[in-house]
Parts: structure tokens; C-alpha cells; sequence
């Protein structure tokens, strides 16, 4: 199957949105970025990684939103990018990056405020994966090394930071139903499940739209 999809990739810690992500790109033969992102921009921007990694998903100071809603006193042009605070420079940086890749063609782009940044664009599918906890603490302990005893905070501490990231930077809830197209819940469906599920759903998407 071909598709000219661009599909973002929000995701509960543990709930495996990033391999379904993955496995979805493999099956379509399409670009997958995640942690490539970071790099890509670092390369792009001349700064160095590190920075992008340390600010990977986390917000900053209030500064941004009042930018954005007019509401900060130089708003109007006499404060620079470069004046704002580092994590919202590298935003800005990280969104050019992901609005020149969906650009080029069809992809999978995990997290990172990736529907928010594309929403003007109308071949997007922005789905949200999510589980249980218990299933999520299972995944992390197996999959990613986890501690046991620490597994269930890491997952909560991790879905909080990339709540409080997406909430700052957008207008929409992270996580709530009704800001995607498609939410999955991976327990129920596994990480194959959940991933041919996306593409047949894409699939389904493209035939409407020639009914």
C-alpha cells in the first residue's frame, strides 16, 4: 500500500507509540523520526545536540505562550528569538525541522507537538496511543530497563513532562481523545495490532475521500 500520509505520534510512556510508530513506517516504506529529530535539527541549526536532548519535550517559562498570544510587552518585534529562552528557540528551530520533513513526503514524526506544528497541513493523521498503567509499568521494566520499584513513577513523571510540553506549546490537551484522529489503545491491541490498525484506518481515510 502507498500513502501520501504524514502521521504524528503522540504516546503514553510505556504504551509502545514509538515502535508502533516504527512498525507503521516499515510497512509503508515511509521516513520514521523520533530521536532523529534532535539530530537533524542540531545538524540544521549548527547547535550542538546536547542542548536539543536536555530540552527533549519539556517546557519552559510562561514567556512563549504570552509571545504567542500578544500579551508580552515587546511582542511586537523588539524582543529576538534569539532573546527568548533557550527551550523555546529550540522549539521554534525543532518545528521548522519537522514542518520541512512532512514537506518532503510521507513519514512518521513521534511526539514533539508534531500535530499541533502540522495542523495546517491536510494530509496528517495525528493519532494517540495509550494504556493502562500496569501494562505500561510491564513494558518499561521489560523493554526499556526500568527499575521494578521506580517503573510506575517513571511512567507517570514522563506522561506529566510531556503533557506540561504539549499543553504549553499548543492550544489543544495532551492525551485528550477529541485533539487526534485516532486514539489506540495498545494493550488491547498489541504493538502489530495497534500499527496495522493505523495503516488500515489511513487506508480506509484515502477511499473516502474518492466515495
Amino acid at each position: 500500500m502507498s500513502t501520501n500520509t504524514v502521521f504524528t505520534i503522540g504516546r503514553q510512556y510505556g504504551s509502545g507509540g514509538t515502535e508502533i510508530g516504527r512498525r507503521v513506517a516499515k510497512e509503508l516504506d515511509i521516513p520514521f523520526y523520533d530521536k532523529e529529530l534532535i539530530a537533524i535539527s542540531a545538524r540544521e541549526s549548527g547547535l550542538s545536540e546536547s542542548l536539543f536532548t536536555n530540552a527533549d519535550e519539556k517546557a519552559t517559562s510562561s514567556i512563549f505562550y504570552s509571545l504567542v498570544m500578544g500579551n508580552y510587552p515587546m511582542a511586537s518585534g523588539a524582543l529576538g528569538v534569539t532573546e527568548m529562552p533557550l527551550n523555546d528557540q529550540l522549539f521554534l528551530i525543532q518545528s521548522k525541522t519537522i514542518k520541512r520533513l512532512a514537506g518532503e513526503g510521507p513519514c512518521v514524526i513521534v511526539g514533539r507537538c508534531a500535530d499541533y506544528i502540522l495542523r495546517d497541513m491536510e494530509n496528517t493523521l495525528s493519532i494517540f496511543i495509550h494504556a493502562d498503567l500496569a501494562y505500561r509499568v510491564e513494558r518499561a521494566v521489560a523493554m526499556y530497563e526500568a527499575p521494578a520499584n521506580k517503573a510506575e513513577d517513571i511512567c507517570i513523571k514522563t506522561d506529566k513532562q510531556r503533557a506540561n510540553f504539549y499543553n504549553y506549546y499548543s492550544d489543544r490537551k495532551w492525551g485528550r481523545c477529541r485533539t487526534y484522529d485516532l486514539a489506540i489503545n495498545s494493550a488491547k491491541l498489541g504493538i502489530e495490532g495497534s500499527a496495522l490498525h493505523i495503516i488500515h484506518f489511513d487506508e480506509e481515510w484515502q477511499n473516502s475521500k474518492t466515495r
